[in-house]
């Protein structure tokens, strides 16, 4: 568990990540699954990290060993909930790690991968109307969520799970959001103040406001949406999640000038870089790790993941970009053209049907279809340089480590396995023989055999 900070700090925030996520149907933590690439807990981390939380203790339950170690590689703290006793229990549970913060805690969950920088802000300004604050949304359907009862002055009366709720109550579309803004020394004494005495036999956070109130200490409510605060508990809202996470993205990029003719076609990731003026074809997908600068086009139905792409670069389509690959300026990568951890120079081609992996490509080098760099040995990987202006022939094998140098030419179906000389030709072929009449013969003598 991580440890307490000295001093005095403004904002730290708690992350509930105890859940089993038993619809989830999967051996991984639910949390940690992806939307937009990320890992829903981070998305809430980079959320709460952006509103300006100085501290974040994830809440995990004893067995979340990976849900710990993600955490601890996001530079969070975290607490262990040793039983599965509620809400309630598990913010509680941060108390080993934040029992000596003295300023204002988010309470928040980790399942939450829409949550918003802004939206946190929002219920950090309610707090300052009060000494708490709850993120309540009008839901379109109400279902199963707690509902939530406002007093005549617009503060929180209280909130009543759907189990605990009367049928009136359930009518009510106003609902919890599982997102509050408290003072922290005042929260861990109210949480350990609560009972279980409910249809679940559990702690709910969802009573703390009752507790602050018969202390004279007001709930204000922040008013937000519920796209932004909707959970996911199963595949299915798993993938709701992605899509609006996705139109997120999409509508953000162009906004900011990017060209796509079929955004919805395009899959994106959570830190996919865009620059104005860029072309985005249809059924690309992206993954972690891309830049794309202005003015380069990304053709239909190509993959890019760990890679940039400078101005003026054409790829694809049908192209796959791995990481490691860096496309210079006015670069093309064509059809079925494979690139992992090599940098193309500017203007250099590679056009159709190549692998270029672990290599260096200088400027405006072409290189011809069917083109391989061997650079794997089963054991260790070795670099192949091809230089500036080479030319290297369609159905060339380079096995590295190999150097081309600068404006050579390699002939068509050669295996290179020395160093080329700058402007040489290299080849390195079979030589070709010709038996005449033997094609005829052959079908003649198979012909027979057949009666």
């Amino acid at each position: 568990m991580g440890g307490a900070y000295p001093g005095k700090m403004s904002k730290a925030a708690i992350i509930l990540a105890a859940g089993q996520g038993t619809r989830m149907k999967s051996a991984l933590p639910k949390v940690l699954h992806k939307v937009a690439g990320l890992p829903m807990l981070g998305q809430v981390i980079a959320a709460l990290r952006s509103a300006g939380m100085d501290r974040i203790v994830v809440v995990t339950s004893a067995a979340g060993e990976a849900v710990r170690a993600f955490a601890l590689s996001q530079g969070c703290e975290t607490a262990i909930q040793e039983q599965q006793l509620g809400t309630g229990h598990a913010a509680a549970s941060a108390k080993s790690a934040l029992g000596d913060f003295d300023g204002t805690i988010i309470i928040a969950s980790g399942d939450t991968p829409l949550i918003t920088p802004q939206i946190v802000s929002d219920v950090l300004a309610a707090k300052e109307n009060a000494g708490l604050a709850l993120a309540a949304f009008v839901a379109a359907d109400p279902a199963s969520y707690g509902r939530v009862l406002t007093a005549p002055d617009g503060f929180l009366d209280r909130i009543v799970e759907f189990k605990d709720a009367s049928e009136a109550e359930r009518a009510i579309r106003l609902c919890n959001a599982g997102l509050y803004a408290v003072d922290a020394r005042q929260f861990f004494g109210w949480a350990g103040a609560l009972n279980n005495n409910n249809a679940q036999g559990e702690y709910y956070l969802t009573d703390i406001p009752l507790l602050a109130r018969a202390e004279g200490v007001a709930c204000a409510l922040a008013h937000v949406d519920e796209i932004s605060v909707t959970g996911v508990n199963s595949r299915a809202e798993l993938a709701a999640a992605e899509a609006l996470m996705q139109g997120r993205i999409r509508r953000r990029l162009l906004d900011a000038g990017v060209g796509m003719a079929a955004p919805d076609t395009v899959h994106f990731c959570h830190d996919t870089v865009v620059g104005s003026d860029a072309v985005i074809e249809p059924y690309v997908v992206f993954g972690p790790g891309v830049t794309v600068a202005s003015g380069a086009t990304i053709r239909a139905f190509s993959h890019i993941e760990g890679a940039s792409v400078a101005s003026g670069a054409i790829v694809g389509p049908y192209a796959r970009l791995r990481p490691g690959a860096q496309i210079g300026e006015d670069a093309h990568i064509g059809n079925f053209v494979e690139v992992k951890n090599t940098q193309i120079g500017k203007g250099a081609k590679a056009n159709h049907l190549s692998y270029l992996g672990d290599a260096t490509v200088g400027a405006k080098a072409n290189i011809g279809a069917g083109t391989i760099t061997c650079n794997y040995d089963g054991y260790t990987k070795a670099r192949t340089v091809i230089g500036a202006g080479a030319f290297i022939g369609s159905d060339t094998a380079l096995v590295a480590p190999v150097k081309v140098g600068d404006g050579a030419i390699t002939a068509a179906g050669s295996v290179i396995t020395e160093d080329v000389d700058a402007d040489a030709l290299a080849i390195a072929r079979g030589t070709q023989m010709q038996k005449r009449g033997w094609a005829a013969a052959f079908r003649a003598s198979k012909t027979k055999d057949k009666k």
